[in-house]
């Protein structure tokens, strides 16, 4: 296994820490690691977890600001349906398609409900 920077976790120890020889992204998981979790949830017969790490493995490529922003806009009441297909679109761009399609369909049950500012 290894971090998000691409180090082997055996190497970030208590000694690389104090030497400052560790990043933030050395204690960021690794999408591989989240996929490798997520083979290990569908095979032991756990689709909606294996689903959930499938979903952080594609976060893990944005910014810590841009997944906060997004958790906020799905909150009730706070998006319009078109800024929920926007944010959607925005996510597939990037290449997280899973987690646009989940956008999409909270997007849709929002409109259903009433539930879109």
């Amino acid at each position: 296994m290894k971090a998000f920077s691409g180090r082997a976790l055996d190497s970030v120890t208590l000694d690389s820490v104090r030497a400052g020889e560790v990043s933030a992204d050395d204690l960021r998981i690794h999408p591989e690691t989240l996929e490798h979790q997520a083979q290990v949830a569908s095979q032991h017969g756990n689709p909606q977890l294996a689903a959930n790490f499938r979903r952080a493995a594609e976060l893990t490529a944005l910014d810590d600001d841009d997944v906060m922003r997004i958790y906020e806009a799905l909150r009730p009441r706070r998006s319009t349906f078109e800024e929920l297909s926007e944010i959607a679109d925005w996510l597939a761009e990037r290449g997280a398609v899973i987690n646009a399609e989940l956008v999409r369909e909270a997007a849709a049950v929002y409109q259903r409900r009433g539930l879109c500012r």
